[in-house]
């Protein structure tokens, strides 16, 4: 009998203010159904200044290691394309927040909002030729483009960790996956850029483009037919991307398949907006949370990244997944966010990407665990 091996505990964290895309459709001369209904999206989680990829991610990691304690985990993999250093991985700052072991290996790694998924991957090999470890993800990102541009309502903020074991408490995932890869220009960010450049319209049709192909590639490798998946988690950039996918998803394979099928994955990343590489898993936090009757059932993911990547997999969840819920400490996160004006959100964007050239101190304005500080020497700081 082959080994259960998957997603153990999950939790998911986001920044610290909250603009409702009401105000922003108001300020901006925009119809808000535009945003609410054409987009799915209802509000942005917004950054503090002293919140940033590392704080989140530590955030959204901390329920997890004060309920299963830090002994049994030797990895730590950070899946980020809002990256805060060129070097220095964002896992070691988080490593060093947390208070993990030194007897842990901590990385970083980057492909637009796919990068997750293949750090899940990387952990499942790495518990299965040592079932007596355990593997922690952290997938956290700002989701930032110019103002005043079609992307703006579609930016957030947010983070997921998850736990990767043996014997997994909440999802098993299954072994056979399809991909897909194709060298596509529709969404990147440059290295002296601090906003995300993107061509929309090749963007959606890049990301059903590689669904497609991904899903040809899955069931030529053995993978389940579509009648045996029961739920659907789709890359989720802005909600009714998830609905498009979807709607590929029932055409490509001839199958009807209700929106109920994945609809409530859509409710947390609602009101976060854009997580980029935590998006796919926040949604995955959703399902969990607010679907009562997922023992035993088939979940469907598709993981997306720009440039771009495309996954499909399976997963089983748990009998005893409703015992290890979040359900309410991630609404007292969500709802705990303060309200910013239109004014104060773009102030707060503007002064998001600090410059080493010079020491700065910043100072604590939001109530989460940690905080970003300040540049000294070059140095990004950081405290609990």
């Amino acid at each position: 009998m082959s080994m259960r091996i998957g997603i153990h505990d999950l939790s998911l964290a986001t920044a610290g203010y909250v603009l409702d895309l009401n105000d922003l459709a108001a300020a901006t001369g925009v119809d808000p159904d535009k945003f609410r209904i054409g987009l799915g999206q209802d509000q942005m989680s917004v950054p503090g200044l002293d919140e940033d990829i590392v704080t989140m991610g530590a955030a959204a990691a901390l329920p997890i290691l004060e309920r299963h304690g830090r002994d049994s985990i030797r990895t730590l993999m950070f899946a980020t394309e809002s990256g805060i250093d060129q070097s220095k991985s964002a896992a070691v700052f988080a490593h060093a927040l947390l208070g993990l072991p030194d007897t842990c290996r901590a990385v970083e790694l980057k492909q637009a909002c796919y990068a997750a998924t293949a750090a899940m991957q990387a952990a499942l090999g790495i518990v299965a030729r040592n079932p007596e470890e355990t593997v922690l993800v952290i997938a956290s990102d700002i989701a930032r483009y110019e103002v005043d541009t079609a992307a703006e309502p579609t930016q957030g903020a947010g983070a997921v960790a998850f736990l990767i074991a043996a014997d997994p408490a909440l999802v098993e995932i299954e072994p056979i996956v399809g991909v897909h890869t194709a060298d596509v220009s529709d969404f990147w960010r440059p290295n002296d850029s601090a906003t995300a450049v993107v061509d929309g319209k090749l963007s959606i049709d890049a990301y059903l483009d590689g669904l497609t192909a991904a899903w040809d590639d899955f069931r030529a490798r053995g993978g389940v037919d579509i009648a045996k998946i029961d739920r659907f988690c789709h890359h989720q950039p802005f909600t009714r991307m998830a609905a498009k996918a979807h709607r590929r998803m029932a055409e490509h394979t001839g199958t009807e398949l209700g929106v109920e099928l994945y609809e409530t994955s859509t409710v947390y990343n609602r009101r976060m907006g854009n997580s980029y590489t935590a998006s796919l898993y926040a949604g995955l936090a959703a399902l969990l949370d607010f679907d009562d009757d997922l023992a035993g059932r088939r979940i469907g993911f598709v993981s997306y990244g720009s440039g771009s990547v495309t996954e499909i997999f399976t997963g089983v969840v748990s009998a005893e997944y409703r015992e290890f819920r979040r359900q309410a400490e991630t609404a007292a996160r969500l709802d705990g966010r303060v309200p910013v004006s239109v004014e104060r959100y773009r102030a707060l964007h503007s002064g998001g990407a600090v410059s080493s050239a010079a020491d700065v101190e910043i100072p604590v304005e939001t109530d989460g665990p940690f905080h970003f500080t300040g540049i000294r020497h070059r140095a990004r700081q950081y405290r609990a």
